[in-house]
C-alpha cells in the first residue's frame, strides 16, 4: 500500500510542474520582445515518463521543452518589431489550449488525491482489524 501513496504522490508532483508550466504559457501569451528584437516566447511543456520505483511504477517529468510549432504571424508594417516584410511575430500560445490543459491537469490532481484518500481509508480499515 505505501507504493500507491509514492505513485499517487509522483503523479502529484507531476501535475504541478504541468501547472506552473501552464501558468508560465499563459503569463507570457503576449511576450513578443527580448533585448529590443522580436523574439517571442516559445510555449513550453512538461514530457512525462515512467520512474520504476520497487514493485511499482511512478511518474516523473523527464523535461519541460519547448513547442516547436511555429509563431503566429499577424500583418503590422506600423509596429516597431515588425520585420520587412511588415510581420510581427507573437507566442505559439494558445491561451484557450492552455485552459484546457490547466482544467485536464486540475482533474489529474484530483484524481491523485482522490487515490491518497482512498489508501489513507484502506490503512485504516487494515490497522482496525488487526488492533
Amino acid at each position: 500500500m505505501l507504493g500507491n501513496l509514492e505513485i499517487s504522490a509522483s503523479g502529484l508532483e507531476a501535475n504541478r510542474v504541468w501547472m506552473n508550466t501552464i501558468a508560465e504559457n499563459i503569463a507570457n501569451a503576449s511576450t513578443i520582445e527580448k533585448d529590443g528584437q522580436n523574439v517571442p516566447y516559445r510555449r513550453r511543456e512538461p514530457i512525462f515518463s515512467v520512474r520504476q520505483s520497487g514493485n511499482a511504477r511512478a511518474v516523473q517529468v523527464k523535461a519541460v521543452v519547448e513547442d516547436p510549432s511555429p509563431f503566429r504571424l499577424e500583418h503590422d508594417p506600423g509596429h516597431p518589431l515588425a520585420n520587412d516584410q511588415g510581420k510581427v511575430a507573437y507566442p505559439n500560445v494558445l491561451v484557450i489550449q492552455e485552459m484546457v490543459d490547466m482544467m485536464m491537469a486540475n482533474r489529474s490532481y484530483e484524481a491523485n488525491v482522490t487515490a491518497m484518500e482512498v489508501t489513507k481509508s484502506m490503512f485504516s480499515s487494515a490497522l482496525r482489524i488487526l488492533a
